[in-house]
């Protein structure tokens, strides 16, 4: 029997369609102060899905962090995001301290967790206002070398 006009679809399973996830206010007001913190060391915002409220959180912030303790924060399991911001020498003796977004996504985690993660990522990114975006497959790939490597594309 065909369909009247005013019916309702039913609302896609998660497999079929990519969830997009708000991203918590508190969050936002976090990632704005983090923008533009005054302190010179390493600091990281480790976020995460809130599968119930479908909404990113924050999980952890950390300060004076290097990349391969941040490395060990991270789930080897489970995506994160995570905005980092990294104390760069320059090969020219110039300091910067961009922020960098890595995205987090283990090979091995469940499909449904996958697809909201990469859903929410673009969102986040342009919340986070942030050009320096990289993804990791697994935890063990960041570390200070990989960064460098990343970082030395942005002059």
């Amino acid at each position: 029997m065909p369909r009247s006009f005013g019916e309702l679809t039913p609302r896609p399973q998660m497999s079929d369609s990519l969830v997009v996830c708000e991203v918590d206010p508190e969050l936002k007001e976090k990632l704005r102060k983090f923008r533009f913190r005054k302190e010179t060391d390493n600091a990281a915002i480790i976020m995460k899905v809130d599968k119930d409220r479908q909404m990113v959180v924050l999980e952890e912030e950390f300060q004076n962090i290097s990349p391969e303790e941040l490395k060990m924060e991270l789930p080897e399991r489970q995506p994160r995001f995570v905005v980092y911001s990294y104390k760069y020498m320059h090969a020219d003796g110039r300091v910067s301290y961009p922020l960098c977004f890595i995205f987090s996504s283990p090979v091995g985690c469940k499909p449904e967790q996958q697809m909201m993660y990469a859903g929410s990522k673009n969102r986040l990114v342009q919340t986070a206002e942030l050009t320096k975006v990289f993804e990791i497959r697994t935890t063990d790939d960041l570390t200070e070398a990989w960064l460098k490597e990343k970082l030395s594309f942005f002059r």
